[in-house]
């Protein structure tokens, strides 16, 4: 199930024609003027993250964001170039796109027709990209390679890049519970502290000159966890009274249901082992019976998961929130064992996923089908992967072995 050449060149060539329709399309970005407005605030000498602003409202996302952002400004002849930012943004897609495709080949469970879908059946995901211009993207894709890198086991480079993701867009910590899961089981809990401390030097490092001027106007403005969403851009809970959608108590229900579904996939799927969980903290090394190595399976399903359920519990979902989960939707799917007959099923699902993102605005319809999607990949999740129970034959005892070589 490999992807091999043919699944590379549809790669290519899906490249070529997102180039191809960055330089035929028009001016469609939505945030790109006001992500210039805020990162040239920076550029003129504001290091006051509560006075960089633009006109959807203020800076919302951490440093690194307003780096490689401004860098963009700069390239772009101060933002004004949004055609040489869409050809950009393009070559960003082809290269999220040879990420993803690495990591599939590395799986080796996701037959090759789906890489069609990833590539040419999604109208939003290219808009996303190439259209948009939004940062949603520009996290994801560094989240990939840092995920090419943990399979490669280099976790140090690994966790440097996933909080470099992180410093783009917040999402990324959707990831984090998987991750820190993954470095506990393979390192214990006093190996995992330094590659913690990565990621935590870099979010320092990258903040450091608003910290200096504002430290409580950066932290809250760029790690704001209870930000409001409007509900006009919601496409999960159209379904829902806007009250109830903007009722602290339902927040709070999906918070404690996200917790709830990462602890139930901590303990009963990514935690294989018939040990107590607690095992993890302990050195591999002195771990009784020691613990296999981690397989690239393993690592791919842990983070997958971890960043799925945050999905489902989230908030609210934006359109450009799509990519978000995209690439990784073939994974969740075949990732469990399929029978000839249930892989149109599982292309289908795909297809209603699609459809419902597509929907512009949302309705009633379109949030209950993409709930209703949600919840059967997390049935087929939790059925799927359950381990097997091990049959085990019965061995005489020692005693009754010794017994009968006397009666000999």
């Amino acid at each position: 199930m490999g992807l091999g050449p043919g699944g590379q060149s549809l790669g290519w060539q899906h490249g070529m024609e997102a180039q191809g329709q960055a330089g035929g399309s028009g001016d469609t970005e939505i945030d790109w003027k006001a992500y210039m407005q805020e990162v040239e605030g920076f550029a003129n000498g504001t290091l006051d993250y509560t006075q960089l602003k633009g006109d959807t409202g203020p800076l919302v996302y951490p440093a690194g964001f307003v780096y490689i952002f401004l860098g963009l400004y700069h390239a772009t002849g101060r933002g004004s170039n949004i055609r040489l930012a869409q050809y950009l943004f393009a070559a960003l897609y082809l290269l999220n796109l040879l990420l993803v495709f690495r990591i599939y080949c590395r799986t080796n469970k996701v037959p090759p027709y789906v890489f069609f879908f990833m590539c040419c059946a999604s109208y939003r995901i290219h808009s996303i990209f190439v259209l948009r211009l939004f940062n949603d993207p520009v996290a994801m894709a560094i989240l990939f390679l840092a995920i090419n890198l943990f399979l490669e086991e280099h976790w140090s480079w690994g966790c440097l890049l996933f909080s470099l993701a992180v410093s783009v867009k917040m999402n990324i910590l959707l990831f984090a519970p998987g991750l820190l899961f993954l470095l506990l089981q393979r390192f214990g809990l006093l190996g995992c502290i330094p590659k913690l401390c990565i990621c935590a030097l870099l979010q320092v490092v990258l903040g450091l000159p608003f910290l200096l001027v504002n430290p409580i106007g950066y932290l809250t403005r760029s790690f704001d966890l209870g930000r409001q969403f409007q509900f006009k851009w919601t496409v999960n809970w159209r379904f829902l009274p806007e009250e109830v959608f903007q009722n602290r108590a339902f927040h709070a229900a999906l918070l404690l249901a996200h917790l709830a579904g990462l602890g139930l996939f901590a303990l009963h799927r990514w935690h294989s082992s018939k040990e107590s969980i607690l095992t993890l903290l302990k050195d591999p090394a002195k771990r009784k019976p020691p613990s296999p190595p981690l397989t690239v399976n393993e690592i791919v399903f842990i983070l997958f998961s971890s960043n799925f359920l945050g999905i489902c519990c989230s908030r609210s979902l934006h359109y450009q929130f799509y990519v978000w989960y995209f690439h990784t939707l073939p994974y969740l799917l075949w990732c469990t064992p399929t029978t000839k007959l249930a892989h149109m099923p599982k292309v289908l699902l795909l297809g209603v996923i699609e459809l419902c993102w597509n929907t512009y605005p949302s309705t009633v319809c379109s949030s209950l089908s993409l709930h209703i999607c949600h919840g059967l990949i997390l049935l087929q999740l939790w059925y799927g992967t359950a381990p097997v129970p091990v049959s085990h034959t019965p061995t005489p005892s020692r005693k009754r072995t010794a017994t009968s070589k006397k009666a000999q």
